[in-house]
């Protein structure tokens, strides 16, 4: 049964048509992914179904009781609220209880005598109301979910405000999966998102119970999550079975299909257009006035949209100038970078060559920029030293374009760039990376994200250097463009640095990676991306496994029979141990509740917080202290 069923939904944004009598249906545990050029209508279908936009004609249809929750590229979040706090408000109830109890704790910093005790009740009234609500429960599953997203403890009480915007990306959506709608509606969820937080994504959504529609241009989420690609065509929308990489093999042959019907056509209509211009006078004039009006109507009716031509058309880039053998080399002690205490690399020692097509990975935050600056001598390492080699020319993007003039044109920017300096060359290049009719003149200060980005990459493919540096080039790319690129890359035959957390575009263009993990070495992996994560999945199975059985002992005694083995391991402690861990915890307990009497503690929400939670787990861990002393007292 579909959860979501729209049918001959039309929408404009003035006079352009975006939605044109499209269809579609959600049904629970279906993974939708949509995909489709920038503006082509993706955001538009998805604030349809989440009523935020009134179709033009048509209707959208929800089951009963549907919960609908959106994720928009834009969120809205409350900046006076923490992190966590903000978080919280995916449980209402339990995020006001929370709210009662702080505003309770700072009532109490001002109390004295009854009052207070009249306080600690009602505190105490509310613990139990929290904890009915499954609030330690849930208080788990906040802390997992934001972790996962990357969100680490220490981000936990900085103030919404304070966020950066990719900070306020993650919250959000993780705020939104705890919320668990019955459908999900994600617009580029992974924008933000390193390597792991992606991984932890998917695995979220494949257990998803409900339907989920995702709007993503990270091609390996969606060859991963997907069972269903819909892609936004001029327009219309068009189904296509399976993951990313069956929807690409499909779309290729839909492409050859309709472009077979297309020219069929034109060469109908041509034929047609021929008779009629020969014989729109003399006798057969009214036969050619009839053949005009039916040609009129197939021209309206029948005639096919001309093939986009997403595909392999006109990149053809110049070879690369030989560079010396060596391209970037560092002292054999290797290289340290350190911000105060932190360290984000040290001893860190490599030999790129020519021709070598490396990719950095990590976490958000790693170092993974730093290294290479460090590398191509934009920055001077803490320690250490490196040395570009002979004749090496470098190309390098910044995720930023600051150095961008809003006034120029794609046109004119490239025509600086090309070898021969003619507008004809650069006109190519522009089609090349996706730059059609009047895109090629419109200014920078006009253009999107992606269009900027796809016009410097353009610039430093043609530019003639023999080492690329690209410092996450995909993150405005929409799907056609994130492909050019990479079939640029493979063209380009000097040595390339790429930093990305664009998993395909990492397996599609390089052989060996660099990794940063927690807490370690950077590793240099020899291997595409599909082999190292193949190579990391077995080290975690490994380690995963029990360790082998000691060899029996020869001393002949009889093991112990499973049945007789004690299974409460306090059994086996000594009397004097167990009444000496008691009395420590009974101790620690009467001071802790000592602290908790002090008006000055609630002053400090922080403070107060750490102490309740460890006299909360003290007193977990003497419950099956007492509960053993009893036993034995019972027993004599």
């Amino acid at each position: 049964m579909a959860l979501i069923n729209a049918m001959n939904l039309t929408h404009a944004h003035g006079p352009k048509r975006v939605l044109d009598r499209v269809n579609l249906a959600l049904s629970a545990g279906e993974r939708v992914g949509l995909v489709g050029r920038n503006g082509c209508g993706k955001t538009t279908l998805m604030r349809l179904i989440n009523d935020e936009y009134e179709p033009d004609d048509g209707a959208i249809q929800r089951a009963r009781g549907v919960r609908v929750g959106y994720l928009p590229q834009d969120p809205k979040l409350d900046g006076s609220r923490t992190l966590r706090r903000e978080a919280e408000q995916a449980f209402a109830k339990l995020a006001d209880l929370h709210d009662q109890r702080d505003a309770l704790s700072h009532d109490m910093a001002d109390a004295d005598g009854d009052e207070l005790d009249k306080l600690m009740k009602r505190y105490e009234q509310l613990e139990h109301a929290i904890e009915a609500a499954g609030g330690y429960a849930i208080d788990h599953r906040i802390d997992a979910t934001l972790h996962g997203l990357g969100l680490g403890d220490e981000t936990f009480d900085v103030p919404v405000a304070g966020l950066s915007g990719g900070q306020k990306a993650r919250l959000a959506l993780a705020k939104l999966l705890l919320e668990e709608p019955d459908v999900l509606l994600l617009d580029e969820p992974t924008n933000h998102l390193d390597i792991a937080g992606r991984v932890w994504l998917e695995r979220f959504l494949k257990e998803f119970g409900g339907a989920v529609m995702v709007v993503s241009h990270d091609r390996w989420l969606l060859d991963e999550v997907a069972d269903r690609i819909v892609e936004v065509d001029r327009g219309r929308l068009f189904e296509y079975p399976g993951n990313y990489g069956a929807y690409r093999e499909q779309r290729e042959l839909r492409r050859l299909e309709q472009q077979r019907v297309f020219d069929k056509q034109q060469t109908y209509i041509r034929h047609q257009k021929q008779y009629i211009q020969r014989y729109k006078t003399g006798q057969r004039a009214k036969e050619a006035r009839g053949r005009q009006k039916k040609l009129d109507r197939f021209i309206r009716d029948e005639v096919v949209a001309q093939v986009s031509h997403d595909g392999n058309i006109g990149l053809d880039l110049p070879a690369a100038p030989r560079s010396g053998d060596n391209v970037v080399v560092t002292n054999n002690n290797g290289i340290a970078v350190r911000y105060g205490d932190k360290t984000l690399f040290e001893k860190f020692a490599v030999k790129v060559q020519r021709g070598q097509r490396i990719g950095v990975i990590g976490p958000n935050g790693c170092g993974k920029s730093t290294l290479v600056s460090c590398l191509i001598g934009l920055r001077d390492p803490d320690e250490g030293s490196t040395r570009l080699g002979t004749n090496v020319s470098i190309g390098y993007y910044r995720q930023t374009h600051e150095h961008l003039d809003d006034d120029d044109t794609p046109i004119s920017y490239l025509q600086r760039r090309v070898p021969d300096n003619a507008y004809q060359s650069a006109r190519d290049l522009a089609g090349a990376f996706l730059f059609t009719g009047d895109e090629q003149e419109k200014t920078f200060g006009t253009l999107s994200g992606g269009e900027r980005t796809r016009a410097v990459l353009a610039g430093l493919c043609i530019g003639g250097h023999n080492l690329l540096v690209l410092d996450e080039p995909s993150n405005h790319l929409d799907i056609p463009s994130a492909e050019r690129l990479e079939e640029a890359l493979r063209q380009f035959d000097g040595t390339l640095l790429l930093i990305t957390h664009d998993r395909m575009l990492l397996q599609d263009t390089v052989d060996e990676l660099l990794v940063f993990e927690p807490g370690q070495p950077v590793k240099h992996f020899y291997g595409t991306y599909r082999d190292w994560l193949s190579e990391k999945n077995k080290a975690e199975e490994a380690a995963k496994r029990p360790a082998p059985p000691e060899p029996k002992k020869k001393t002949g005694a009889k093991p112990q029979a499973a049945a007789d083995k004690p299974r409460n391991p306090l059994v086996k402690m000594k009397d004097k141990e167990l009444e000496k861990r008691i009395i420590a915890a009974e101790t620690k307990l009467a001071e802790l509740d000592q602290r908790l009497a002090d008006p000055q503690l609630y002053k400090d929400t922080g403070a107060f917080r750490a102490v309740h939670d460890e006299r909360k787990q003290l007193a977990g861990e003497l419950e099956p202290l007492e509960a053993e002393w009893l036993r034995r007292a019972e027993r004599g």
